[in-house]
């Protein structure tokens, strides 16, 4: 039988090996995020061009070229959308805080501030109740409204006009909540 060495179990060598674990487990992360980043980066920027093409009619500018926040908005981004030299619309990138996370929808306003659409973006609620909001039954409701410029836009629980999806009242509101964060924004910015 061969004699096997063992290393001996001290503090030094204890820290030796977790630091090179945790330093191969660093690069390895890192690479992998350096590797992704450019692929993710394109697929969000797919899905909100995407996502002004469904929320608002015809246009033959390129509204994220224009794209501008607001101040007293952040994290909210709005592309004015024209036909020749004619503003037609803003579709607004937009968010809330829904049951798990934040929701983040996009939400086309014509020229008068009505929602023209809506389409979600991103969110992780609940299969089978919160992640009903992308259904054309919940999200037609907006098409043609004007926001409230105090209230926004509410459910009927909160004495609104919108029917909350059964068992998912938090998803609802977080939409109308995102909805009117946009359009507050949207006349705060000035409609461009």
């Amino acid at each position: 039988m061969a004699d096997k060495k063992k290393m001996e179990s001290t503090f030094f060598n204890m820290v030796t090996v977790l630091t090179v674990v945790a330093l191969v487990s660093a690069l390895a992360l890192g690479f992998t995020y350096i590797s992704t980043k450019d692929a993710i980066a394109a697929v969000q920027l797919k899905k909100t061009l995407d996502g002004i093409k469904e929320v608002l009619p015809e246009f033959d500018n390129n509204p994220y070229e224009s794209k501008y926040n607001v101040e007293g908005f952040e994290g909210v981004e709005y592309y004015p959308a024209k036909v020749g030299e004619e503003y037609i619309g803003t579709a607004v990138k937009t968010f809330a805080k829904g049951f798990v996370e934040d929701v983040i929808i996009m939400v086309g306003f014509d020229k008068d501030g009505k929602i023209v659409n809506t389409s979600v973006i991103q969110h992780r609620e609940t299969p089978g109740l919160g992640s009903k909001m992308s259904t054309p039954k919940f999200k037609d409701q907006f098409k043609g409204k004007l926001p409230s410029i105090e209230d926004g836009i509410k459910v009927t629980k909160d004495r609104g006009e919108i029917d909350s999806i059964s068992a998912a009242t938090i998803s609802s509101r977080a939409f109308c909540d995102a909805v009117t964060k946009g359009y507050k924004g949207l006349i705060k910015g000035g409609k461009k």
